[in-house]
């Protein structure tokens, strides 16, 4: 039986051994709340003690956040410090590692105008594009990891006294990244190696496109690049360095045509967008784009997120995870997008990924759209699996194959 504190220092340990997988000499930027102080001390300590050669923390806090939304000047929010950008440029030109963490509060930004969120969202988006494409092209090891608050534990179990809820989301975070076996990192090896299977089963096919159907509406269909990739748990950076960017995971992802989508998806679980909820919505898609969206609550904050930029209009991810996966038999809904994501098949709204296109992370942005792929400021996800999805698998001469019947796998 493993304490709290043996699980919180393993759950350290995975983070920095496993999700970014630091290597001696190189340096590590840790973000994260102020909340999460303890288990931060504890990847500190870890990531030193693996050879770190700087581990730099800069901490947030959401309540300050949202202040800033609330009471400061409209100019202000379009302006993002542009120290701090090339400070983050610097560090993944030296190959820093970079942990983002995160304990959510799903209804933080309740009350707060969804514009001028949008406005200082954009402006942090630009000015971090830099940092955002060496991630998002696996230039650099970057891992996100969740430890609970108060809030977003008082979400997740309402039926639990007040005292036992924090203590139930920490067991929920423990269960689905695997802390608390006996060999956590050998698990993850073998869980990622399982992954990594239907990901080459899925290369092996290259369908041309994917066709979607449930009972709850979804009837979508989406293209696929020429030599596309999926891509499943381990990354590897510039380094040759494996890395795992969610933990937890349970997807195996691609990226789709950005023009090749057609028909209409539906969301199965609340979205938790820049501390709003959206729930029970719709996006109609037409040649790739967005044409018409619904959405029962939070339509605002939708709005903001399509109206970002042209690429926000399209999608930039789709991703398969079985209804029958760990996270989805808990039966519970997290309201945040690390777990639920991996509860769910997804797709993203926004920016593509250039590693699942043969070649892709040596093109640039132009050769990266005339191949197909989409470009955004942003990169978001939403859940739109069920237990009764069907996806047929759709190959150059028109045949169709399952890939999903009832929710899950069907080869």
């Amino acid at each position: 039986m493993h304490s709290f504190q043996d699980k919180l220092n393993q759950y350290a340990s995975l983070a920095i051994e496993v999700g970014i997988n630091l290597q001696p000499g190189q340096s590590l930027v840790i973000t994260a709340p102020l909340i999460s102080a303890e288990f931060v001390r504890g990847a500190v300590k870890r990531a030193y003690e693996v050879g770190a050669k700087h581990v730099y923390v800069e901490w947030f806090d959401d309540e300050v956040n949202r202040l800033r939304y609330e009471l400061a000047p409209a100019e202000a929010l379009n302006e993002y410090p542009m120290w701090r950008a090339r400070g983050y440029e610097e560090l993944a030109d030296d190959n820093a590692a970079f942990l983002y963490v995160v304990a959510s509060n799903p209804d933080l930004m309740n009350g707060i105008d969804p514009n001028r969120i949008q406005i200082a969202s954009k402006a942090a988006n630009a000015a971090l594009r830099k940092l955002t494409s060496a991630r998002l092209s696996q230039k650099v090891s970057w891992s996100i990891v969740a430890v609970p608050s108060p809030a977003w534990a008082d979400k997740v179990f309402p039926s639990l006294s007040e005292e036992k809820r924090v203590d139930a989301l920490w067991n929920a975070i423990f269960e689905a990244t695997r802390v608390g076996r006996d060999r956590p990192i050998e698990a993850w090896r073998e869980h990622s190696a399982a992954l990594g299977t239907r990901a080459d089963m899925l290369n092996q096919r290259q369908y041309k496109a994917l066709h979607y159907r449930s009972k709850a509406g979804t009837d979508i269909t989406v293209e696929l690049p020429h030599n596309h990739i999926w891509v499943s748990a381990g990354s590897v950076n510039k380094e040759g360095d494996v890395f795992i960017s969610n933990m937890p995971t349970e997807e195996v992802f691609t990226s789709p045509v950005r023009t090749g989508v057609h028909g209409t998806v539906r969301s199965t679980k609340p979205l938790s967008y820049q501390g709003n909820l959206i729930e029970n919505f719709s996006l109609d898609f037409q040649e790739g784009r967005i044409t018409d969206f619904h959405a029962e609550k939070g339509y605002e904050s939708l709005k903001s997120l399509i109206e970002i930029d042209e690429g926000s209009r399209y999608l930039g991810e789709v991703a398969l995870v079985p209804y029958h996966s760990p996270i989805s038999d808990t039966g519970l809904i997290f309201y945040n997008t690390l777990f639920d994501e991996n509860a769910s098949c997804h797709f993203a709204i926004g920016r593509a990924f250039p590693f699942c296109l043969q070649g892709g992370t040596e093109m640039t942005q132009r050769e990266l759209q005339d191949h197909g792929l989409n470009d955004s400021l942003t990169h978001v996800d939403f859940m739109m699996g069920s237990e009764d999805m069907d996806i047929d698998g759709i190959r150059e001469n028109g045949e169709k194959e399952p890939v999903f019947r009832n929710g899950n796998w069907a080869f």
